[in-house]
């Protein structure tokens, strides 16, 4: 028996960018044990792990509908980084940065794990992220969100510089239970 398609769903999608770094500074939160790694040559299912951990709630689905060979040569490409967030030594988010057009840098994917959300994470862990990407010394740096992503996404990137430079729709479709059967095969 097969699984029902879901529905596709349609999502306002706002782009971004900032030109300078951040100027704030947040302290760590407090009784929380972190740890922020850079992981070069990520093996793919791991990925996928945090992918699904951190994306599933937000209609995440493209990285999980790549074939491995594609995955891997938008991960393991020398300007694709990824950095894992843990917390009390359990991964609890993710980010990813790509290098584009020679001083672009994108930030594909950010966000936490549902465990991780409520500590007081998500603002230090952002600017953590803008940090990494502005280390890399780009004329500016960019994101996409949408209407489908944490309600306070778009206010909080713009709290930390980025503007919104376009709009448009997009048409999302969500994971089937037939994909996420076939995911937790690949584990």
């Amino acid at each position: 028996m097969q699984g029902s398609k879901p529905a596709a769903i349609t999502a306002h999608v706002t782009e971004l960018e900032m030109t300078s770094p951040p100027k704030q500074s947040l302290p760590v939160p407090v009784n929380i044990h972190t740890a922020i790694l850079r992981v070069s040559d990520i093996p793919l299912p791991y990925y996928r792990f945090l992918y699904l951990r951190v994306g599933r709630r937000w209609h995440w689905a493209e990285r999980l509908r790549m074939n491995d060979e594609d995955l891997a040569a938008v991960l393991h490409d020398r300007r694709t980084t990824l950095t894992v967030l843990y917390v009390n030594g359990a991964p609890a988010g993710f980010f990813e940065l790509q290098q584009r057009d020679g001083d672009v840098i994108d930030l594909t994917h950010f966000g936490l794990m549902e465990h991780a959300l409520g500590l007081g994470l998500g603002k230090w862990f952002l600017l953590q992220t803008l940090f990494a990407a502005w280390a890399m010394d780009p004329r500016k740096v960019t994101v996409t969100t949408n209407s489908l992503d944490h309600p306070r996404a778009l206010q909080l990137y713009q709290q930390f510089g980025f503007s919104p430079v376009a709009t448009r729709e997009a048409i999302i479709r969500p994971l089937s239970d037939d994909e996420l059967l076939t995911f937790a095969k690949k584990l």
